[in-house]
């Protein structure tokens, strides 16, 4: 009995935080105010007048909010903001779906070289943007796509194949093999098998796709500027060329700029919280 006491001592030390709390509310704090900050300068800046805009008050909240800032944001980037929008949902759900059968064919179906082409797949994801510029604009204007929305659009829905497959694979890898016996005892081939078994539990997976894409997608820069002509690019270059002028009205990109990112930041907020149940499906076995 006299010895069960320093092992329950010991047992319950191993529970004690290495670091005090106030350490790591400060921390958390300190890291916080680092993302915070540039977000109060943009919006503070957006709302004041080009006359209020200089060095001297550039912390100080305007003391009335100037609206115009976004009336001229909304006038000159809605044909930019339309263009985003095609383009991002259109290689989102593209990416998902190729993504989803991907994954299914590369977890359910395990034909000879299947590892080695999921390898040469993800190889893919770590293939840097700039040293593709060439042969992808040959590429596009070979079939016709160059500076069209839809040559984008296919550049990202192929860039993003990579990443989709791997989090579906994954997924998929955690589905019951019965499960798919049952369904080709019944009758269903492979692919009915997918349509009716798979795809309907696959929302997690979808969602988790959905955010990682529809972000990487929306904010990406260096396809959009090289690839499309002035018709047709999304408003990230058209924040860019704004900004680049010699005399800006500091609120008009700062306007824009909380304008381009109302969509992602929606996708969050109704999507946000599904985002980690997904990436926790296929991740723990049941």
């Amino acid at each position: 009995m006299t010895k069960a006491a320093p092992a329950s001592a010991a047992h319950g030390s191993t529970h004690k935080t290495l670091i005090p709390m106030p350490i790591v509310y400060t921390v958390l704090g300190i890291t916080a105010l680092f993302f915070l900050v540039p977000m109060y300068m943009v919006l503070i800046t957006a709302f004041k007048d080009p006359s209020q805009i200089n060095l001297a008050t550039a912390w100080v909240p305007p003391t009335t909010p100037n609206w115009q800032g976004f009336a001229e944001a909304m006038r000159l980037f809605l044909p930019k903001f339309q263009n985003s929008l095609v383009l991002t949902i259109s290689a989102t759900l593209l990416s998902a779906l190729l993504g989803s059968l991907n994954g299914y064919i590369l977890s359910k179906w395990q034909f000879w070289g299947s590892g080695i082409l999921f390898a040469l797949m993800l190889f893919g994801m770590f293939i840097p943007y700039q040293s593709t510029l060439i042969p992808i604009f040959q590429t596009l204007k070979s079939v016709g796509l160059y500076g069209s929305i839809w040559g984008l659009v296919l550049v990202h829905v192929i860039y993003g194949i990579p990443i989709t497959t791997l989090i579906f694979k994954n997924y998929y890898s955690e589905v019951p093999d019965e499960l798919m016996e049952a369904a080709k005892i019944d009758g269903a081939g492979f692919f009915q098998a997918y349509t009716n078994i798979i795809l309907p539990i696959s929302i997690p997976g979808f969602v988790v796709v959905i955010i990682w894409q529809f972000t990487q997608v929306w904010n990406e820069f260096l396809f959009a500027v090289t690839l499309t002509n002035p018709d047709s690019q999304p408003i990230t270059v058209a924040l860019a060329q704004l900004a680049g002028g010699e005399a800006v009205k500091w609120n008009l990109p700062m306007a824009g700029s909380l304008l381009a990112a109302l969509p992602t930041l929606l996708v969050y907020i109704f999507l946000g919280k599904y985002f980690i149940r997904g990436l926790l499906a296929g991740s723990v076995k049941g």
